[in-house]
């Protein structure tokens, strides 16, 4: 559903409104919003990790217990070279300022997707951010960087079928939670809320699996760098508008 954003009189904030307790955001829009704006599309890109950081405080502080960002995705390699570089820059600038930006809040930082296919570096900077926050008792963020749902999903089932093959299950006993058990957020609940800027009307990949009953709300007018804190209560509150059933009547 596409909503647009205005503050009517029954919109008195997030008080007495039951929180989704796993938000995802689809962040789309960086190069878009650069190329309006006349500037090259890794400024869209810094303008996007600057709000990232913003709408996660914020996330946190209103007591959101998941947070779930689509930061690169395993199809985002196939963009031109230098943006691909300069996007692995960021990151690289991303997870050095996470050191110091997060240290003084109470959330637990972990990646999901193949660390694998990034630099020594890179994944070095990945380990000491999640080892870090470990201990940490607030909000889990992942930050899903070279993810794709149905790359998880391939993964969850190799790993099952290896049980299989090792007489540790049978066939038969594969089971829902055997796959959710295997995924990127095994031991988290499935995402509530999906938020994506921009207008796009596509899942793009992303946590498929979990995302059989999450509620989407779709942003026509907004890019990601322009996605404000008040934005995300209206999404809030346009998601507890909705009278979930999970299929029943």
């Amino acid at each position: 559903m596409a909503i647009g954003f205005f503050k009517s009189k029954k919109d008195k904030g997030l008080e007495d409104v039951i929180l989704p307790e796993h938000i995802g955001i689809i962040m789309d829009g960086n190069g878009r919003w650069a190329q309006k704006r006349g500037l090259p599309r890794k400024a869209g890109h810094r303008a996007g990790a600057k709000n990232f950081r913003t709408i996660t405080k914020h996330c946190a502080n209103i007591g959101i217990k998941y947070l779930t960002v689509y930061a690169f995705s395993t199809e985002n390699w196939k963009r031109p070279k230098d943006e691909v570089n300069a996007l692995m820059e960021l990151f690289k600038s991303y997870l050095e300022e996470a050191i110091r930006d997060f240290k003084d809040e109470d959330i637990v930082v972990r990646f999901i997707g193949d660390k694998t296919a990034f630099s020594p570096e890179l994944q070095a900077l990945i380990k000491e951010n999640e080892e870090c926050s470990a201990d940490r008792k607030g909000m889990v963020l992942n930050i899903a960087m070279n993810y794709g749902g149905r790359d998880e999903i391939v993964r969850a089932m190799r790993r099952i079928a290896e049980r299989v093959e090792n007489k540790e299950i049978t066939a038969g006993d594969i089971t829902e939670n055997d796959i959710s058990d295997n995924l990127y957020t095994a031991g988290q609940p499935d995402p509530d809320l999906i938020i994506r800027p921009s207008g796009e009307y596509r899942i793009s990949n992303f946590l498929l699996w979990q995302s059989a009953y999450s509620e989407y709300v779709i942003l026509d007018d907004v890019l990601w760098p322009d996605f404000s804190k008040d934005m995300l209560e209206q999404c809030i509150l346009e998601y507890a508008r909705r009278n979930r059933r999970f299929g029943s009547v």
